[in-house]
């Protein structure tokens, strides 16, 4: 039957969000209900908030979430209860254009739950990404779920579901980055320091952060930064060739969503090589440069969504990784709070004194 819970709610743009108690049904035709054990505070919990992703207030926000599935509907047979795993906004549906031509980590077409969660008196919420993990218990598409080693700390395997993934996934996934590469990062937050992290991994040589902030720069150096550049005292552009023998770095990740830095980013790069965009920007922004800079650097320009990420192939992975000590997902875990924290956090994110805030249960 229906459970009573507790859920985070944004009810109009801009208002502070509320703890009240929401109704979860139970779990129809490919659907699960999950436990959520821990979910982190993310800035695109804050863009629902402040209307920058659409207008279907009232939102139930959370999505960066681990727990364990607690039931699971008609159909459903990659998970079962009792399951501890990952949430994602990527449950591919096989049938689109992307997933038939065997690149899923585009799909065009991703699942989520059918029913609604509810206030009490019957207003639809709009789940945050399709998840909606800010409460006791959220109801998924079952595709979303994904399972993984139960070793894993709750609050650390459940960043993989957005922002850790973005960052490791801008680095491995979209810039392709190698062993012996020289990457270059802008911007060392979460998602910034998870790609440093993710260069690592694949045997970048040489990782040089920038960031205006030196307390960010030394986060940077704990996740495998060699380099690290305060740009409110270099030129960014000139430290980056000169500690790439002049050339100029093999993959640039921008992590901010700026067009200033991604035009930094973009003349970073050595001849041939890759800018990734992985930070949001705003949908007023635009950016210009000389085209024939465009054609005459080569190399590539790519946007990364989502870390081009295939769940089902990704987390487990590097759950695996982290599990060996081989990639430090607790680093990325500021602070652990309840749900009555989550507005206080967000004030914490846009000041930048956390990586992230994750909710515990």
């Amino acid at each position: 039957m229906p459970q009573q819970v507790r859920g985070v709610v944004a009810r109009s743009q801009g208002a502070p969000v509320t703890v009240e108690t929401i109704i979860v049904p139970d779990p129809g035709p490919g659907e699960a209900v999950v436990a959520v054990q821990a979910c982190g505070v993310c800035h695109t919990d804050l863009h629902y908030r402040e209307g920058g992703i659409n207008d279907e207030f009232p939102f139930l926000l959370g999505h960066e979430a681990a727990g364990i599935v607690e039931s699971v509907g008609e159909g459903v047979t990659d998970v079962a209860p009792g399951d501890f795993v990952i949430l994602n906004w990527r449950a591919v549906c096989g049938e689109c254009r992307a997933c038939l031509r065997g690149r899923p980590q585009y799909c065009f077409a991703t699942h989520n739950a059918t029913q609604r969660m509810t206030l009490l008196d019957g207003t639809e919420l709009s789940p945050a990404l399709g998840i909606g993990a800010f409460a006791d218990k959220t109801l998924v598409a079952a595709g979303q779920c994904t399972k993984v080693d139960r070793a894993a700390r709750p609050a650390a395997a459940g960043l993989l579901g957005c922002g850790v993934m973005a960052g490791i996934g801008a680095a491995v996934n979209t810039g392709n980055v190698g062993r012996g590469d020289s990457v270059a990062v802008f911007g060392c937050g979460g998602v910034g320091d998870a790609a440093i992290a993710g260069a690592r991994l694949a045997g970048a040589s040489k990782i040089i952060a920038v960031d205006v902030d030196d307390t960010k720069l030394d986060w940077a150096r704990g996740f495998g930064a060699t380099h690290t550049v305060n740009a409110t005292r270099e030129d960014a552009v000139e430290r980056i060739r000169e500690l790439t023998d002049g050339n100029g770095a093999d993959v640039v990740i921008e992590a901010i969503g700026l067009p200033e830095t991604y035009r930094q980013a973009f003349y970073a790069r050595d001849l041939a090589g890759t800018v990734v965009l992985v930070g949001v920007p705003r949908p007023d922004m635009t950016i210009e440069l000389p085209f024939l800079d465009v054609f005459g650097r080569g190399g590539a320009l790519k946007s990364s969504w989502y870390g081009d990420c295939l769940p089902s192939r990704d987390f487990p992975m590097l759950i695996d990784l982290y599990l060996q000590g081989r990639l430090d997902l607790d680093g990325f875990v500021s602070e652990t709070i309840d749900l009555h924290g989550v507005e206080d956090a967000f004030h914490k994110m846009e000041s930048g004194a956390v990586l992230r805030s994750v909710v515990e249960f």
